[in-house]
């Protein structure tokens, strides 16, 4: 692997790893300020995020090691184990927004300091966006399968992001209950 293709990969998993915890802190707060589950769920899809991005580091920092005796050819198969990994937490996060957004439609919930999650939900359309134009960048360079399947995870969170932000601008117009049927269909995407 040439130090090129090294540095990319580590740019783009550092990348992926801060733009995540940079989202999951943003979100918590407009969680917390909101109430909206959409945008709890967005919450988890960047939690899982978090955890895949990590995973990811991981696995690249030690597929870049070079062969040795145990490895003869080298330690590339840490990426394709966690790509695997990823899965298991889309699957976790999926069944866990299913749960409280069926709670919430059974216990509605009035909605509070809308302009807020709306704020929050447009600074992680555009994080989003940015750290997804550099991981397919770094996958056209380097064909990672880790990058690309991080990748696919943001885009999962693009779509949960755009997602959240239309229940929050339906919900400002009195349509509230469409927040935990906005989730559940995040939660039904992120399964898929």
């Amino acid at each position: 692997m040439t130090p090129d293709v090294a540095r990319l990969l580590r740019t783009a998993s550092y990348a992926s790893v801060a733009t995540a915890g940079v989202l999951i802190l943003a979100k918590l707060g407009a969680w917390l300020a909101t109430g909206a589950v959409s945008i709890m769920a967005s919450l988890v899809d960047s939690v899982m995020d978090a955890g895949a991005s990590l995973v990811n580091l991981l696995a690249i920092r030690y597929s870049l090691m070079p062969a040795d005796a145990e490895h003869r050819f080298g330690h590339g198969k840490a990426e394709a184990l966690a790509g695997l990994g990823q899965a298991t937490f889309i699957a976790g996060s999926a069944l866990f927004l299913v749960l409280h957004a069926i709670d919430r439609l059974i216990q509605p919930r009035p909605l509070a300091q809308i302009e807020v999650g709306l704020a929050v939900m447009l600074f992680a359309i555009v994080a989003t966006i940015l750290l997804l134009t550099l991981q397919r960048h770094v996958v056209r360079r380097t064909a990672s399968t880790a990058i690309r399947a991080d990748a696919l995870h943001y885009a999962s969170d693009l779509a949960t992001n755009t997602a959240a932000l239309l229940a929050l601008l339906l919900a400002q117009f009195g349509w509230t209950r469409l927040d935990p049927l906005f989730a559940l269909g995040i939660s039904a995407y992120i399964l898929y």
